[in-house]
């Protein structure tokens, strides 16, 4: 059975009253959908409590899932519009957590990567939420350009050009040029 089907089947049977199939949900997407929301927002703090609030609103929303669709792509939805809502109502934007993890047994490799990893967090959050989210989506989630259009609810084409201007952008802020940010 693939991941779509056992999805599938876990929601089928809490909407049958069966609320411990939920756990392997939880269990399969917690990590990715906070990985997803870090990007956004930059807090672990934060990221933890939207997750929180996602998988309660998914849970909550069970009914409404099109059972044509993938799960994980409308559940990255609820995420990415919980994050959304929140980052408007924060409206500022704050640093990513100074705490990176690195294999790298060298102090001066582990001081490079650790600024490089900097570097790029500061970058995207600079962009634009629009950018920053299609690269999050398609780099981060890994997700397909067809998988990323259906979970932001847009053409595939706008995320290919979404794309396109957020890499020129993050490349512009990498090299030190900050022309165009925010676009």
């Amino acid at each position: 059975m693939n991941e779509d089907d056992l999805d599938r089947d876990c929601v089928e049977r809490c909407l049958h009253g069966d609320r411990d199939a939920f756990e392997p949900i939880v269990a399969r997407y917690e990590k990715p959908v906070f990985n997803a929301v870090l990007r956004m927002v930059g807090n672990p703090e934060e990221a933890r409590d939207i997750c929180q609030e996602v998988f309660v609103k998914v849970f909550e929303n069970l009914r409404s899932y099109d059972h044509s669709r993938k799960f994980f792509s409308w559940m990255y939805r609820v995420a990415i519009n919980e994050t959304i809502n929140h980052v408007k109502s924060r409206r500022r934007w704050e640093p990513l957590s100074d705490v990176f993890e690195s294999s790298r047994s060298n102090p001066e490799e582990t001081m490079q990567e650790t600024e490089r990893d900097h570097q790029i967090q500061r970058a995207l959050l600079a962009l634009d939420p629009k950018y920053r989210l299609a690269v999050i989506v398609r780099h981060f989630l890994q997700l397909s350009y067809a998988e990323a259009a259906h979970v932001l609810d847009l053409p595939e084409k706008t995320v290919k050009s979404r794309l396109f201007t957020a890499r020129q952008l993050l490349k512009d802020l990498l090299e030190g040029n900050p022309n165009g940010v925010r676009r």
